[in-house]
């Protein structure tokens, strides 16, 4: 039987309760549960790929095809649980599958209402999948109070109540703000937050408190006699140095063992926490460093390149060595060419992300040219691949070559693929079509060229499997004038038709990728990419 624990939020940072859901889950796992974290989200797209990275940052995509919110990499980096499509539910799906339902008549005429029929449909994608889980936590987008999360307060009150009395816990993430200017810590914030979940019939058991500040004892005690929990139950969450202390620091402040207290359960074995401390000394005592440069579109809002930045940290881990990363705004360099130089010549790496849009695609052109003359080790991911394309066309001969996706052109180095085969068969797409749920998602197999550098990062392996998230493809009727430049095509789907991976033997270390390797790395478990990319920067490092 599967428990539940709801986590809602008041006034949090946008780190406050993915983070928080992506720690307890760890905690759990170290006492040997089996841990699974959902995602109910307020707003009304269907799925988060069909928002601008400006407004909720990085789409997370899952090895089912899933665009999802990206707090769901925090799920997968903490954990370790490959997360499903059934993991992230907006009010878009919901509204949609109901509204699909009463086109069809399944409601025989009935009026379809937010109560039952939204509740009912909320509490079915909470219920799914569990038979086999310890424990499901719920975490609740949005905001206690705001009108777009109602549906889903209710739902959960809905669900306390049909469930055993032991088999629910609530924990609400608040925010204990310090007031520099009177010197002290102010608790009405949270106490106004609990007061607004408790209308709403949802009481909460357990409260985290986001502080910059340590929170007094008696602070603690105030806490909890005006939000009715006891003392033991209102954790102090103070801001770490790096994520991946946050486990280790709410298991001091029994974050775990007061939620297992909780459901009642006062027998559970002492945590592992072995590979957390791991991974703190290899964050904290480095044995280097080295300086990376991500070329890309977004950079002024990093959240957009979320998981991307967290394994170029597992790349640092596994050399041990602390990551420097420099965002550089791709646009920057499509207008004088000295400050590519300027720029670029400082650092031990260049990393060329995914994109959509022609915006600052010269740029990260003109940025893997520089990586490829001056010898840098370059790794290109996504748009960034197909950049390297182009620029190893251009090489080539093809000086108009470019990407249909920037308008017409003689020269479609890059194209919009119409179709390709997948698990559920052959899948089809029309150019000038919808743009939503639209592209290449999720895990697909690629073939490895024997004996190519590639295959001996992955380990001399000859088949693997990635994430994708694309609708344009590098065109591989170009294989043979991009090969005669150095630029080997050394992975491509299993039918031959759409390259996956290229590189160049004769460069130090240049690998261009079609898929996301960042979407499947680990702190624990560095994907061999970025391992590999790290340690090729640190040897540059150190030729200086």
């Amino acid at each position: 039987m599967a428990r539940y624990i709801f986590i809602t939020g008041g006034v949090v940072s946008s780190l406050g309760k993915g983070l928080m859901a992506a720690s307890l889950a760890a905690l759990l796992q170290g006492r040997g549960y089996k841990v699974r974290i959902r995602k109910f989200d307020p707003y009304l797209n269907v799925d988060p790929g069909t928002m601008s990275p400006y407004q909720h940052g990085e789409v997370y995509v899952t090895d089912d095809g899933a665009e999802a919110d990206l707090d769901l990499g925090h799920y997968e980096r903490f954990t370790g649980v490959s997360a499903r499509q059934s993991d992230n539910v907006t009010s878009g799906r919901v509204y949609q599958d109901i509204i699909a339902r009463e086109r069809r008549g399944d409601y025989l005429g009935a009026t379809v209402q937010v109560i039952p029929h939204v509740t009912d449909e909320i509490k079915a994608f909470a219920l799914s999948d569990a038979d086999d889980l310890d424990f499901v936590l719920c975490e609740i987008g949005g905001t206690v109070g705001d009108i777009e999360s109602l549906p889903f307060m209710e739902a959960i009150r809905q669900l306390r109540n049909e469930l055993e009395p032991q088999q629910t816990l609530s924990v609400h993430v608040t925010l204990v703000p310090y007031i520099a200017a009177a010197g002290e810590l102010k608790t009405k914030p949270t106490q106004h937050s609990v007061r607004e979940l408790s209308s709403l019939g949802i009481k909460p058991d357990v409260l985290l408190c986001r502080s910059e500040h340590e929170l007094p004892e008696s602070e603690r005690r105030k806490i909890a006699q005006f939000c009715n929990v006891r003392p033991e139950a209102v954790i102090q969450a103070l801001d770490a140095p790096s994520i991946y202390s946050v486990p280790l620091q709410y298991h001091k402040e029994g974050l775990d063992s007061e939620v297992l207290r909780g459901f009642g359960i006062t027998d559970a074995k002492k945590p592992d926490l072995t590979r957390w401390l791991d991974v703190t000394d290899r964050y904290f005592n480095p044995e280097g460093e080295v300086n990376i440069g991500v070329v890309g579109k977004y950079v002024g809002l990093q959240d957009a390149y979320k998981s991307l930045n967290e394994a170029l940290i597992h790349g640092g881990l596994a050399n041990r060595v602390k990551v420097n990363i420099r965002w550089i705004d791709a646009e920057v360099f499509e207008q004088d060419d000295s400050d590519i130089a300027a720029q670029l010549e400082p650092l031990d790496a260049i990393l060329v992300p995914g994109g959509f849009g022609e915006r600052g695609s010269e740029g990260k052109i003109a940025s893997v040219r520089f990586a490829r003359e001056r010898e840098v080790p370059f790794l290109g991911i996504c748009l960034g691949m197909q950049m390297a394309c182009i620029e190893g066309a251009r090489l080539a001969g093809h000086k108009e070559a470019s990407s249909t996706e920037f308008g017409s052109t003689e020269e479609p180095v890059v194209g919009i693929i119409t179709e390709w085969m997948g698990k559920e068969g052959l899948q089809q797409r029309q150019d000038g079509g919808d743009l939503g749920g639209t592209m290449r998602l999720g895990a697909y197999d690629a073939k490895l060229s024997e004996n190519s550098h590639v295959s001996r990062i992955y380990g001399n392996a000859t088949s693997i499997s990635e994430r994708h998230r694309h609708r344009y493809e590098v065109n591989v009727a170009y294989r043979d004038a991009l090969e005669s430049t150095g630029l080997v095509f050394s992975g491509m789907s299993p039918d031959g038709l759409l390259p996956e991976i290229v590189e160049r033997p004769d460069h130090p270390w240049f690998v261009g990728v079609q898929f996301h390797p960042e979407l499947k790395s680990r702190p624990f478990e560095p994907h061999p990419l970025f391992d590999g990319f790290i340690a090729a920067a640190l040897k540059k490092s150190r030729l200086v």
